[in-house]
């Protein structure tokens, strides 16, 4: 058996250009069946170098990369590569390109096994998607098929699960149990163990008054709240949306490691990496009681979700969210213990890909119609 990896393409300001490097790795050390059996499959290079503002990604660009990515799979279907039993592995599970490969599995009589990772889609009325396309049909029913190609659809959070569940599959807590059950749907942190240390270096910084907003800056992040803080507040604290500039990566982690806080004030947030980035390094992070937040982190890093759920809610409790910020800032070391615990907590529950692994290595030495064969 053999898994294909079917890749991100690398955006330098974002994790995907750590995935690029580190996520091979994890999947080639897990010992899931021997380590020189994983062929990435990457696209084209020659795609636009930025995202859409305010997005994730380059809404023309990243198709240029998976459609380059499609062609290179079909020519392994083609010439035999890809062979009865192999894995392949999207870390992008909204890629049309499963629907293709799912048609050469089926009609060329080559099962292969299909794992999708769940970032966003329609589904979530705050993602693009969601705010720009909704639920019409084309997009609906294209989610509903990407989903059934994946024998297992892998998702960051309980959150990300209801929500998948609720809006897109319209079904009931029966029938979700039984996706778990079945492992149609699993929940498991994503391919990021490299993070705690990769971020050592900016651990011990010299701390300063900053606090940072590193969110993309979309509606669904409300950076206009965090801009308004700025201007309450800029004599106290100096205030950084990250995407105001292009940052490297080092940039960047030098800008975590010299911040005493990140703010969020997101209506949309399936997992939410810069929190973990940031608490990694001493960094507190103030998160709204709603969204992946809620699972992920306890009372002491959360405000009540009213408080920003818009700009008028916001407007009208902002008297509690400054002082709560002060309370962060004014004597920032007292935290780190309960930082540190917060950590330790993400690392092992949501920024592990350990179930991932665990399925995967479940099949080795076993075709995927004798794993399923009792149930």
């Amino acid at each position: 058996m053999k898994i294909w990896l079917v890749d991100l393409e690398s955006v330098e300001t974002r994790y995907t250009s750590e995935w690029k490097i580190h996520v091979p790795k994890i999947l080639r050390k897990a010992d899931l069946w021997n380590e020189t059996d994983l062929e990435v499959v990457d696209g084209s290079e020659d795609i636009p170098d930025a995202t859409t503002p305010g997005a994730f990604l380059n809404f023309g660009g990243t198709n240029i990369y998976k459609s380059t990515q499609v062609e290179k799979i079909s020519r392994a279907f083609t010439n035999g590569k890809i062979k009865s039993g192999d894995h392949i592995v999207f870390t992008d599970a909204w890629h049309p390109g499963v629907i293709n490969i799912k048609y050469m599995s089926e009609l060329l009589q080559i099962p292969v096994v299909m794992h999708g990772l769940w970032h966003a889609g329609s589904y979530d009325p705050a993602d693009f998607l969601g705010r720009l396309v909704g639920n019409k049909p084309w997009v609906r029913h294209a989610e509903k098929s990407m989903f059934q190609c994946y024998d297992h659809n892998y998702y960051a959070s309980d959150f990300h699960i209801d929500l998948f569940c609720k809006e897109l599959l319209d079904c009931s807590e029966e029938e979700k149990q039984e996706l778990l059950d079945s492992q149609k749907i699993v929940r498991t942190g994503w391919p990021m163990e490299y993070e705690v240390d990769a971020l050592q270096p900016f651990l011990n910084m010299k701390k300063r008054n900053l606090i940072l907003f590193p969110h993309r800056v979309a509606p669904e992040k409300q950076p206009e709240i965090f801009r308004d803080l700025k201007e309450e507040l800029q004599s106290d604290y100096e205030f950084v949306v990250c995407q105001d500039s292009r940052l490297s990566k080092v940039e960047y982690h030098n800008l975590l490691g010299e911040a005493k806080m990140i703010f969020s004030a997101n209506l949309q947030e399936t997992l939410g990496i810069s929190a973990f980035e940031g608490a990694i390094v001493n960094c507190f992070p103030l998160v709204p009681d709603r969204l992946s937040y809620t699972e992920m982190y306890d009372d002491y890093f959360k405000y009540p979700a009213e408080w920003t759920e818009s700009w008028e809610s916001y407007l009208k409790h902002k008297d509690k969210i400054i002082e709560k910020i002060h309370w962060v800032m004014s004597d920032h070391k007292k935290h780190y213990s309960n930082i540190s615990k917060l950590t330790n907590f993400l690392k092992e529950q949501y920024f592990s890909c350990y179930n991932l692994k665990k399925i995967i290595k479940s099949y080795k030495g076993i075709s995927k119609e004798e794993k399923y064969s009792d149930k």
